[in-house]
């Protein structure tokens, strides 16, 4: 699992990113993570745990769950 902190997420969009912790290129998280997480909502700045997978389409990483953290 990952750490990173929310770029941006715009539910009207669909999607979003996550600023990687460690350093590197910010990861997409869309609607249907959240909703197989059982998140509403992310905030810009959140923290948050997630793993990631390899979109078979676009080849890009996007994050599969994740959970907030606590501040």
């Amino acid at each position: 699992m990952a750490w990173g902190r929310v770029k941006w997420f715009s539910p009207q969009r669909g999607y979003g990113f996550v600023a990687p912790e460690r350093g590197g290129q910010d990861v997409i998280v869309q609607m249907d993570a959240l909703k197989r997480s059982g998140i509403t909502e992310l905030i810009e700045g959140q923290m948050v745990v997630y793993e990631i997978e390899r979109d078979r389409h676009s080849g890009r990483e996007r994050v599969l769950e994740l959970r907030v953290q606590p501040d």
